[in-house]
């Protein structure tokens, strides 16, 4: 019975894998962030995919990020970024949104369960067909 707590522990502390400091963002840059030109006034072509967090939530947060490819990935905690949460109808996290120049592509937005209702490879085809769609 131990061995099953030990290994449920392990795998609750695995998914809530810590995200660096200069993956998260917060009212004060989101905007840039997402925004379809750098500072310097050039086109920014990435897609960006930014998770919605809450500390409440933290088990279900999505553990997978560092395996997205050819998108960037942004976190922001909900109660540092009241203004972002309102202005894209964040109720429950996490929620994932896509951004494409700047414009919301694609959302996913967590039920009263808590849990976030893609995974991986759902969230990677469609990064693809944005980049793809993006190419015309």
């Amino acid at each position: 019975m131990i061995k099953y707590i030990f290994l449920f522990f392990s795998l609750v502390l695995y998914t809530q894998e810590d995200v660096p400091d200069e993956y998260w963002i917060d009212d004060s840059n989101f905007e840039d962030t997402i925004s379809d030109s750098s500072a310097f006034g050039e086109n920014n072509e990435d897609t960006i995919l930014v998770e919605f967090w809450a500390e409440f939530n933290k088990v279900n947060c999505f553990a997978e990020w560092q395996q997205i490819q050819d998108a960037k990935y942004y976190r922001v905690d909900i109660v540092k970024s009241p203004l972002a949460k309102k202005k894209y109808r964040i109720r429950m996290t996490p929620s994932l949104l896509i951004f494409k120049n700047g414009v919301l592509e694609k959302s996913y937005k967590a039920g009263l369960d808590l849990l976030l209702p893609t995974n991986l490879e759902e969230l990677q085809e469609d990064i693809n067909n944005i980049n793809k769609a993006s190419q015309f």
